[in-house]
């Protein structure tokens, strides 16, 4: 299922596409913006398909393209982790490739995400942390109106209530 915020796309990435992509296929689709691929994280894909072996596909949970419109380079990554905790809390990591960064696209990135999680009807509460350095990031949770739930000396988690 593919979740669409204009300008982006959340296009669901699948065990096939890694296995695809670990075993060397190249799809016109592997493009990406920027010059990034998930090529270049190999032992992230192998993780991945560890995992759904081991513990069964996670849909709607797990990774995602960002794709610029529908059908779009990829621009990016989110892995929406689930299912939901004790608390109804689902987290989500988002990331841009540089080329891209600045053009408002980690704002529906980030608003995608929390319509990912809230079309599962199981979440209550949507997670996401960012690095303290990282202040492009902190902006943008905040802009879709993450409240920060915890910190460390590195991170700060935020949170987005349902």
């Amino acid at each position: 299922m593919d979740t669409t915020t204009a300008p982006i796309t959340l296009h669901r990435f699948t065990v096939a596409d890694a296995e695809r992509v670990l075993s060397g296929a190249v799809d016109p689709h592997d493009g990406w913006e920027g010059a990034y691929a998930f090529t270049d994280e190999p032992e992230l894909l192998a993780e991945y398909v560890r995992a759904v072996r081991q513990n069964g596909d996670p849909i709607p949970f797990g990774p995602y393209l960002v794709r610029r419109g529908e059908d779009g380079p990829a621009i990016g990554g989110v892995n929406l982790f689930g299912p939901p905790d004790a608390d109804g809390a689902v987290e989500f990591d988002f990331g841009l490739v540089p080329a891209v960064r600045g053009q408002g696209l980690a704002f529906h990135t980030v608003l995608a995400a929390v319509e990912l999680a809230r079309s599962t009807g199981l979440a209550r509460i949507v997670r996401a942390s960012a690095e303290v350095s990282n202040l492009p990031a902190r902006r943008t949770l905040e802009r879709v109106g993450f409240v920060e739930a915890s910190r460390t000396p590195d991170t700060i988690t935020s949170e987005f209530r349902l």
